[in-house]
C-alpha cells in the first residue's frame, strides 16, 4: 500500500478532529450525558467509519490504532465541544465545513484503501461511503437516534459520488493526488449544495413533509 500524500493526510486528520468535534456536540444536544460520555461519542463519529471499513477489509490493526493523532485529535474534539458547548452555536457553519471536509476526503480515502485491498468495484464504493458515514451512524444509534444519514440533508449520496470517482480515477490509472482532491471537492460541493437548500434524497410518495429536519449531521 502507498502512504497517503501530506495534503490528503492532513485533511484526513482535520477531519477526524471536525468529527470528533461535531460527534460531541450533537451528544450534547440530544442526550444528557457526562463529559466521559460526550468525549466518547466524539471518538466514536470520527474513528468509527475507519474502524468498520478496515476490520471488513483485514487491515487489522485498524489504521486509528497505529496513529495515535487520530485519537488525540478525535479526543480532543470531543473536550472542546464539552468545555465550549454554549459557544459553539456560533460556529456551526466553520463547524458544517469542516464535517463536510471530513466526509469527503474520509469517502475517497476509504474507496482507495479498499481497492488497494483487493475489493472490486461495488465494495470500494460502498466502503467509501461507511468510511464517511459510519462513525455518525454509530453516534445517532447509541442515542437512541434515527441516523442522521438515513433523512438529514444530502449526506450518503455526496459520499456515494466522492467514492465512485475515485474508483473510477483508479480503475482508469490515472489516480493521483489531483484526482483524489477532485473527487473530494464534488463530495463537498454535493454536500455544501444539500446544506445551503436543505436538499434530501426522494421519499416514499405521500410522506413529504412528515419528517423533521435536524441540523446536527455528522
Amino acid at each position: 500500500m502507498t502512504v497517503e500524500p501530506p495534503v490528503l493526510l492532513a485533511l484526513d486528520l482535520a477531519g477526524t478532529f471536525a468529527f470528533g468535534l461535531n460527534g460531541a456536540l450533537t451528544a450534547v444536544r440530544t442526550a444528557r450525558l457526562d463529559v466521559v460520555g460526550v468525549v466518547a461519542l466524539g471518538m466514536i463519529t470520527a474513528l468509527g467509519g475507519g474502524v468498520i471499513r478496515d476490520v471488513l477489509i483485514g487491515s487489522i490493526p485498524p489504521a486509528t490504532f497505529r496513529d495515535w493523532r487520530y485519537f488525540a485529535l478525535a479526543a480532543a474534539g470531543g473536550l472542546i465541544a464539552f468545555a465550549l458547548s454554549r459557544r459553539l452555536h456560533r460556529l456551526e457553519t466553520p463547524i458544517m465545513v469542516l464535517d463536510a471536509i471530513g466526509l469527503s476526503v474520509f469517502a475517497v480515502i476509504g474507496a482507495s484503501k479498499a481497492l488497494a485491498f483487493g475489493l472490486g468495484i461495488g465494495p470500494a464504493v460502498l466502503l467509501g461511503m461507511v468510511t464517511g458515514v459510519g462513525g455518525g451512524t454509530i453516534r445517532d444509534t447509541l442515542v437512541q437516534r434515527i441516523p442522521s444519514v438515513l433523512h438529514s440533508d444530502l449526506y450518503a449520496i455526496p459520499a456515494l459520488v466522492g467514492a465512485a470517482i475515485t474508483v473510477a480515477a483508479v480503475r482508469a490509472g490515472v489516480y493521483s493526488l489531483p484526482a483524489a482532491l477532485g473527487a473530494a471537492t464534488v463530495c463537498f460541493v454535493i454536500r455544501m449544495l444539500g446544506v445551503h437548500y436543505r436538499l434530501n434524497a426522494p421519499e416514499p410518495p405521500g410522506t413529504s413533509g412528515h419528517r423533521g429536519s435536524p441540523r446536527d449531521d455528522a
